[in-house]
């Protein structure tokens, strides 16, 4: 019996033991477990901007919605402080517009953000700001410890916004006081609720009904209303929804200098005739807006001003009316349907004549460009008042919406009129858009081609889109005085053009038996530059070897002639060449470089004209003494000139 119970109280001990290994066992997984699901990724709303988080490095979830541009972006790559977290994780491309985890990264103060479109979102311009950000995925580094509650600068963790989908929106949270959710109107309706929420979904509401309405037309004009349903909720009506804290925050913020690649200077003709009816003219007005906020205006970027045309065209506001997007969207919202017919002939004459003039903020060198939004068809004709504008630089596009159809084409008082108008008729000008719920999707594609400024072909003059290369003969037979005639002669030249690193640039070679770059086109911006720089180039003396020194301008000149330019070279010499210039000749004919041949007293004939572009006539030149050079001037600026302007338009 003594045997039986000790045995079974080893048993009890073993048991007790193995119970109590594998519960130390089991705790200490329990531990590991909770350990490793301590940390939680923080939630924040789109709207929080880096800046309010103190942490220096952390991780954070963004909700889903956060390409909407009501949450701002400044800079490309490294981000202001002042951006949006999430916003700037859709925009570099971490996050998509569903949302999900981001790293995020501090930063120093950068002393200028560049704004971009990537992504969908639309980021800003910004001189300068106290601190940057980056942004990453959401890949735990190895010794970091990333934080589970952010530290914000007041205190307080922005309160969660009520769901998009809902009648709410939760207040932000101000020290001192208790979140509150306020509850909206009751005869707001859900859909418009999230109008009023998120801008992504105001083009569903944007949706035609299955049947139209007849509106009162003039000659010529057929009539499709909008259905009643599908009122859009306008953002004002929801103004006295907005916080305090997050009106004032707003006022706070930095104002852009706009987008400095896309310097233009921009002025939309918007169809305001009767045909077009208010809920279409609300259409158009809000792909306005959408072209607003895409461009990034600003002082050192775009410009925008709108005219409005019915019977008569009228100016709504000017360039230099509204400087930054915002002001711009407000005074887009205000403005009226005038009504009448669709003179857009007259309305691009108006545009032409009035409108791109320094008193209206039009900026010298800047492209101009006209953007004629047309409801069907013009009632009168456009092709000579655009050649006319077309002629003074401004580069016209057309945007048409519902086109005539077949039955209706009898009305149309000029056939193929956008061709007739547009700058080029290779597309790249004119939108065809089937209907009015289809114009915002022209935003993105309209807004790209006007930033594209080396393609605005219309903003191309012959005195304003050239690569000028002077080869200037500095052998022995010149002589000290003859030269600085010749000098003289390039300066008289070079003053007709409009010279800046975006308009015509000047370069200079002189040339012996050896050759010197004198000044790249890269080297002078300025008219006042050139001129100073053509007037200390000094005299080299030598002998005359042209063909060497035309061989040497293509390499060392025109090789860096952007391909956008015209490729113009004007050879001075006052005698035969040493070597042989038709090689060289056909090379820079070749390469597409528009060759004048100058020759002064001994300088040989057939010479220049093997040198000179075909026809010969038209590019060669030849005075007698050098005193007589300056009289040449007006004759090569005269042929330079008509030479472009006989280049077929389309």
């Amino acid at each position: 019996t003594g045997i039986v119970v000790l045995t079974m109280k080893a048993s009890v001990i073993e048991m007790f033991l193995v119970l109590l290994v594998t519960g130390i066992h089991s705790n200490k997984e329990m531990i590991q477990k909770s350990t490793r699901a301590k940390f939680t990724v923080p939630q924040i709303n789109c709207d929080v901007k880096a800046g309010k988080i103190i942490n220096p490095e952390f991780i954070v979830k963004c909700p889903a919605g956060c390409q909407d541009p009501k949450y701002h972006v400044y800079g490309t790559g490294v981000y202001a402080s002042y951006s949006s977290v999430c916003g700037a994780a859709v925009h570099s491309g971490v996050l998509n517009n569903s949302g999900g985890n981001v790293l995020v990264q501090k930063v120093a103060g950068q002393s200028s953000y560049k704004g971009s479109y990537s992504n969908g979102v639309q980021s800003l311009s910004l001189p300068r700001w106290r601190e940057s950000f980056l942004v990453s995925e959401s890949k735990p580094k190895k010794g970091v410890t990333y934080p589970s509650v952010l530290t914000y600068s007041s205190g307080k963790p922005p309160a969660a916004k009520a769901d998009e989908t809902t009648n709410t929106y939760q207040k932000s949270s101000v020290p001192g006081t208790t979140a509150q959710p306020v509850t909206l109107m009751p005869m707001l309706s859900n859909l418009e609720a999230e109008a009023a929420h998120t801008t992504s979904q105001k083009s569903s509401l944007l949706t035609p009904s299955a049947t139209g309405s007849p509106r009162p037309q003039p000659v010529g004009h057929r009539s499709r209303e909008l259905g009643e349903t599908h009122l859009r909720m306008e953002p004002a009506l929801l103004a006295g929804f907005v916080p305090k804290e997050e009106l004032s925050t707003q006022a706070l913020e930095p104002a852009s200098q706009g987008d400095p690649n896309c310097k233009v200077d921009l002025s939309f003709l918007i169809d305001g005739s009767s045909s077009i009816g208010k809920r279409r003219f609300g259409i158009q007005k809000q792909f306005l807006a959408d072209i607003a906020q895409a461009l990034d205006v600003g002082p050192s970027g775009p410009l925008m001003g709108v005219v409005q045309y019915g019977d008569n065209p009228a100016t709504q506001f000017n360039l230099k009316t509204h400087m930054n997007s915002p002001d711009l969207k407000a005074a887009i919202e205000k403005i009226t349907l005038k009504g009448g017919l669709s003179n857009a002939g007259r309305a691009i004459s108006f545009v032409t004549k009035n409108f791109f003039s320094k008193a209206n903020g039009n900026r010298r060198g800047v492209p101009n460009v006209a953007v004629v939004v047309l409801d069907g068809w013009p009632t009168d004709k456009v092709e000579e008042t655009s050649k006319l504008a077309r002629e003074s630089g401004i580069n016209i596009f057309f945007i048409t919406i519902e086109a005539a159809v077949e039955s209706e084409k009898h009305y149309v008082v000029e056939p193929s009129f956008a061709n007739k108008a547009v700058c080029r008729t290779n597309g790249y000008y004119s939108f065809n858009v089937q209907s009015w719920f289809a114009l915002r999707k022209t935003v993105q594609p309209l807004v790209k081609r006007i930033c594209d400024t080396d393609r605005l072909a219309c903003s191309k003059t012959c005195l304003n889109s050239a690569d000028i290369g002077f080869v200037i003969d500095g052998s022995s037979s010149v002589g000290t005085s003859n030269f600085r005639t010749v000098l003289q002669f390039v300066a008289n030249l070079s003053k007709e053009f409009e010279i800046s690193d975006t308009d015509t640039r000047i370069g200079a070679v002189q040339y012996t038996y050896e050759q010197r770059l004198e000044f790249g086109f890269d080297k002078y911006h300025t008219k006042a530059d050139i001129l100073n720089a053509i007037k200390n180039v000094g005299y080299w003396s030598g002998g005359t070897s042209t063909g060497a020194a035309i061989h040497y301008t293509l390499e060392q000149l025109f090789k860096k002639s952007k391909p956008n330019k015209r490729k113009l070279m004007i050879l001075i010499t006052d005698g035969r060449s040493y070597d042989d210039v038709r090689i060289a000749a056909m090379a820079a004919h070749q390469k597409g470089v528009i060759t004048y041949a100058i020759g002064i007293a001994w300088a040989a004939q057939d010479e220049l004209d093997i040198i000179a572009t075909h026809p010969a006539r038209d590019h060669s030149f030849f005075v007698d003494e050098f005193d007589n050079l300056y009289k040449s001037v007006p004759k090569i600026i005269q042929n330079i000139c008509t030479e472009f302007n006989s280049q077929p338009r389309n």
